[in-house]
């Protein structure tokens, strides 16, 4: 991925998060969370960060995913996991 600016991943996790969501008209954003995007919950999360894992190549930590509390705290990680190889 030779491109990590947070706009490009934010892009990269679009079809990953309507794929998970099952909703092709969802845009998220780096506010977005499981509190104020329609079908984000608990299964679908471990949906999300399953495919996340797989389409970046990075694994997360447990710490890490408590860590996350938005998009953007995702966005950061992905950015700073792929600095880190």
């Amino acid at each position: 991925m030779p491109d990590l600016s947070p706009d490009t991943v934010l892009q990269d996790l679009q079809p990953i998060f309507q794929e998970a969501l099952n909703d092709q008209q969802i845009v998220v954003t780096r506010v977005s969370s499981a509190f104020n995007t329609p079908n984000w919950d608990s299964l679908a999360h471990i949906d999300l960060i399953e495919m996340v894992e797989l389409h970046f190549k990075v694994k997360f930590a447990l710490g890490e995913l408590h860590e996350m509390k938005n998009v953007g705290d995702m966005v950061d990680m992905i950015i700073e996991k792929k600095e880190d190889d």
